[in-house]
Formats: structure tokens, sequence, C-alpha cells
């Protein structure tokens, strides 16, 4: 059994490759989580029902398009939510989900990371972040994951022959 425990939900299965590198960093951070596909749009009353009887620590949306999931579980729970815009429409590389998300109303937040599949892996960490606050022992692994970080880029500078 792992720490905490997250839930990544998603408009359509299509959004699945966006949340890879979430699913690998919560592994990494040894997080438990769930995924789920409930439209916000498609399937409101299923949406509703899963966060009434949730009992996770916060949420990460995964939109595209006009990207109201991530603000639309905003409205439903009073758990943090991070919502990662999604650049699967044909208008403005992900801007107008950025946008959508960011745009959020005063009282209803929503955490907002950066467009496409880099934002699932920032969206992981910053719930990683969220959740040391409630599991301290997640702080030394965020220092780790700190380090490693920094020793990718010194090997990519040993390994240059430019």
């Amino acid at each position: 059994m792992g720490i905490g425990k997250v839930t990544i939900l998603l408009g359509s299965k299509s959004d699945i490759p966006y949340v890879e590198g979430c699913v690998k960093t919560l592994k990494e951070f040894g997080i438990d989580y769930e995924v789920k596909i409930i439209s916000a749009h498609r399937t409101p009353e299923l949406l509703e029902e899963f966060l009434k009887n949730d009992n996770g620590d916060l949420y990460i949306a995964a939109a595209g398009y006009a990207a109201h999931l991530p603000g639309v579980v905003a409205s439903k729970t009073l758990k943090p939510v991070i919502g990662i815009p999604l650049d699967t429409s044909p208008l403005m590389g992900g801007l107008d989900a950025l946008l959508s998300i960011v745009q959020m109303p005063p009282g209803i937040p929503v955490a907002t990371v950066t467009v496409g599949k880099a934002g699932g892996t920032n969206a992981a960490v910053l719930a990683v972040q969220i959740l040391s606050l409630k599991y301290p022992e997640l702080v030394k692994k965020l220092e780790e994951y700190r380090i490693k970080m920094k020793e990718k880029i010194k090997k990519a500078n040993e390994e240059l022959n430019l």
C-alpha cells in the first residue's frame, strides 16, 4: 500500500497518453492512485456521483478543448484540484485549454500546470508536494527526486561531445 491517494480524471480514453508521465511519477514516489474516465460534458451525473463517494486526497484532471473537467471537479469538491491542459484540439495548440483552466472564478481555484504531456509529470510532482504536508516522509523523496534531476544534467554535460 502506498502513501495517500490521488485520483486522475480524464474526459476520454484518448487522453491516456498525456498522463503516462503522471502515473510513472506517482509510482516513483509510492503514491496510491487511480485513473478514471469521466466526462464533465457527456457523463456529468457519473462525475458528481463519483466525487460524492471518493475518499482520495486530491484530484488531477486532464482536459483539452473547452477543458471544463478540472473546473467542474473543483466546483464539486473541497479537495485540491490540479488541471493539466491538453493540446488535443486543433485550436491554438492547447492555449484554449490552458486559458479555460486558469480562468476560474474567485473561490473555485484549480492549480494549473504545463500544457501537454510534461503537464502530467508536473501535476504528479505538485500532488506529491501537496501530499507532503500531510505525509512528511515525502519531503525526503522530493529532495532525492531533485538530486536525481541534477545528476541527469551533470551526466548529460559529461557526455557532450560538441
